[in-house]
This record gives structure tokens, sequence and C-alpha cells, in this order.
């Protein structure tokens, strides 16, 4: 956008009353294939334009889009959002800042998506479901794709913030099914990560798909699980989704400046046992989640949510951290043009402790061994969540025992953290998407092996 454009526009919602004016510009060029049972279900390819503007006056958020960044319809927009506003005073025109380029992704090694197509896709995709298939003749489906986007965008505020950046990321997706009989398990894996191609030639397609297909063949011959209260040993990784959901979500500070979360007025407490630290950090680099600047333009950071224990931060953006009082952490964002930033999660994940898995396993009698979790829900408002266990295991005396299925996890996130009462030294992260009122957003969940004193497990 011209810079006397941008000025007219923000001067424009300033001069309506409004206390605070964000231009916020993107183009996004995504693509994606799909394998399916050995042929091409979908190739897709399209670019994305618009221009979101949000006007706040105080705390209060007016948000529109459009994809014609013409003089007219722009200030159209303005009149429409400031429509019944009482003028406030004439403001000074602004002055901008210099304007500041950022990439979100090392230049070194990068692979452009945009040149390279999708026939450097279609091999990995073929060499995963080739694989896949020689493990088992109970292997009835394969699903394989490789997603991809690039994105460039500029933020321009009423602050005089005049910044640009540019993001790259790449995801593998591998879905197999194992048959036996009319029962059938699936299995999968989704490895992302910041930046291009380049990110493909360090995973291993074969050693995924044969991951994949032998836990849903482990799965499928697996019994079903007697369900109660016990302790459960939770498997790294993924795992961490349960974190994310039950307990990230409720310490946004969109939960907290509305009351709805059980984390609200208890900074500075103790939540959690004394072994467990949490964290989001928005900085790691080449993470699926992370990100130089957030959809606000404020640098990301490494964010301590918890410590010992010890409830130490929210997550915050513009507004959150005005009206809860606390400092912006980097974490406003948002799925596209299409929507209003708030504070959302980057790569968040329980640090590192010192215990083994063997330590966890000796201290359980009876329980389970949740090695893999699969989706599930939560209430962010309370905490309460229930996940399904897409890999589990009996323990019994100190041992791992058969394999078992139909186990799901239920519990509130903020009476489980107390519970845990070891973590592991085999800290791991994995890629995925997140939902909410700002869409849909690339973030990493991640833990080590813990252990969880108890928690009800639901069986057939």
């Amino acid at each position: 956008m011209e810079k006397n454009l941008a000025e007219e526009i923000i001067n424009a919602g300033l001069d309506a009353g409004a206390t605070f004016v964000e231009i916020f510009e993107e183009e996004s060029r995504h693509s994606s294939l799909t394998l399916k049972d050995k042929a091409i279900e979908s190739a897709t390819a399209g670019t994305n334009y618009g221009i979101g503007l949000r006007l706040l006056f105080g705390t209060e958020v007016l948000y529109a889009f459009t994809s014609d960044n013409s003089a007219s319809s722009l200030h159209q927009m303005v009149k429409a959002l400031t429509f019944g506003r009482v003028p406030g005073k004439i403001v000074k025109p602004l002055a901008f800042l210099p304007q500041k380029n950022i990439c979100d992704y090392s230049q070194n090694h990068f692979k452009d998506p945009r040149i390279l197509g999708q026939t450097t896709k279609i091999n990995y995709l073929k060499i995963a479901d080739a694989t896949a298939r020689s493990i088992s003749p109970s292997i009835v489906q394969v699903s394989t794709s490789i997603i991809d986007s690039c994105s460039d965008i500029s933020i321009i505020n009423s602050e005089g913030l005049n910044i640009e950046t540019k993001r790259a990321r790449c995801r593998a997706n591998i879905f197999v099914t194992a048959e036996k009989g009319n029962e059938r398990q699936t299995a999968h894996e989704a490895p992302g990560a910041l930046g291009g191609y380049e990110f493909l030639e360090t995973i291993s397609f074969e050693e995924l798909a044969k991951e994949s297909a032998e836990r849903a063949l482990r799965v499928l011959d697996a019994g079903y699980i007697n369900g109660g209260k016990m302790p459960v040993i939770m498997g790294n990784a993924f795992g961490g989704v349960i974190f994310h959901e039950a307990c990230g979500h409720p310490l946004e500070t969109e939960s907290i400046r509305k009351n709805a979360s059980p984390f609200c007025g208890k900074l500075g407490e103790q939540i959690a046992h004394p072994c467990l630290t949490a964290i989001d950090d928005g900085t790691l680099q080449g993470v699926w989640g992370s990100l130089e600047i957030d959809d606000e333009g404020t640098p990301t950071e490494r964010t301590v949510l918890i410590e010992n224990g010890i409830l130490k931060s929210y997550l915050s953006d513009r507004i959150g951290a005005e009206q809860v009082g606390v400092k912006r952490t980097g974490s406003a964002r948002r799925e596209s043009y299409q929507y209003a930033p708030v504070s959302r999660m980057r790569n968040t994940f329980i640090a590192q402790g010192n215990s083994s898995t063997e330590e966890m396993l000796a201290s359980v009698d009876n329980g389970l061994y949740a090695i893999k979790m699969a989706g599930g829900s939560v209430n962010p408002a309370t905490g309460e969540f229930n996940f399904a266990v897409e890999e589990g295991y009996a323990i019994r005396n100190g041992k791992l025992a058969e394999p078992v299925r139909g186990a799901t996890l239920i519990g509130k996130g903020h009476e489980i953290l107390p519970k845990i009462s070891m973590v592991g030294n085999d800290l791991e992260l994995a890629a995925g998407m997140c939902g909410a009122s700002s869409g849909a957003v690339p973030v990493t969940v991640g833990q080590p092996t813990l252990k969880v004193d108890e928690i009800l497990v639901g069986g057939r």
C-alpha cells in the first residue's frame, strides 16, 4: 500500500475518534498435493490477497476486511466502521517510522515452494504410500499429503509502526488405516516446519510411514481397556496437546479478560506440582509455530507460563494486555487478513525434567501408558477435556503390559496440573493447527513423557 494512502486511512479513523488504527495487508500463496490409494486425490494452489482494518475505541474492537485495495474501497470501509461515531478532535498527521523488513525463515537454504512446484512432492508421497503398504496386507488405505504456504505481510498502525514480514511453512501428513474383519484402526504422523521444501529433506517419509503402519496394526490387535481412575503415564511430543487445550487456552488473555478461565487472578500462585515448568516460545528457529513478529507487529519471545509450579505469565495481545494489566508477549495471531488478532499460543510445551520413563513405570502398580494421543475436545472456560488415546498400554506391577484401545482421558486441566508428579527427560515437539476466534493458526505442542498420579480413564 502506498504510504500516503495508508496515512489517509489511519488519520480518517483517528479523526472519527478511534484511539488506535491498524492496517494489515497480506498476500499468501498456498498449495497442497494429496495422494490417496495410489492416486492423486487433489492438487490445489492459489493466492489470497486482502487488507484488514482494525479500529479500537478504548477496548472496543471494530474490524473489516476487503480484497479491493483501491482508495475508494478503503475509505468506504473506514466510513462503515465509524458510522454514527462522534468525530474526535483533528489529529496531527502521523510521522511513520521507516519501513522495517523481517524474514521469518532462514534464506541460506530456503527452497521456495513457489518455484519448485507440485512435481517435487509426488515422489515423497509415493515413497510413503509404498512403504506403508509393504508392512502388511492388513494396511488397506494410505493417504499422504504435503502442504505449503508463503506469505508477505505488511502492518502499519497509528503509533507509527511500519513493518513487513515474510513467512513460509511446509508440512507433511501421513494417515494409515489397518483392517481386520470389521475392525479398522488409523494412525498418523504430521511433522511441519517454518521454512520451505528444505524441510522435506530433513525427515524420512519411509520411517514416518512405517511408524504409522505399525502403530495402526498394534492397536488393531489390542483389547479394550477397563476404565476408571488410575495413574497415567503420558507420552511425549503430541501428548502436549492436552496441556495446550486444557491449560494453554485458559492462559491466553482472550480468556482471562472475559473472566472465562480457572486461572483468573492467580499470577504468582502455585497452580501445579513443583516439578512442572511450562513455556510458550515463539522464537524457536524453524519450528512450525514460530514467527519473528506477531500479527500486531510485536516481536515474539520466550514466555515462561508456569515455573516450578507457580503461575508466572499469561499470553497477551494488545487488548488483553491492556485489560488484564500485563505486558504484551507477542502472542497476537490471526489466520489471515479476514480476522482480527487475539492472543494465541505459538510453540507451547512442558519443559524437560529429570525422570526416566523406566522410573515412572516402576512407580505404577496398575495404570495406563498413553504413548500416543489423538484428538479430543475441551471447554476453555472450565478446562474440562476429553481426549482419545491413539496408542496405549496397560501397566501392571511397574511393567509395561499388553496394548489396549478405546481409552480416553477425562478431567480438568487446572485439577490435573498438581497431579503431574514426574516429568521426563525426553522432550519432543509436534506440529498442529489450532482453531479459535481468530481462525486456524499453526502451533506446536510438546512435552516430555510425564506421570499423572490420578486421572479418569474412559473405556468401553
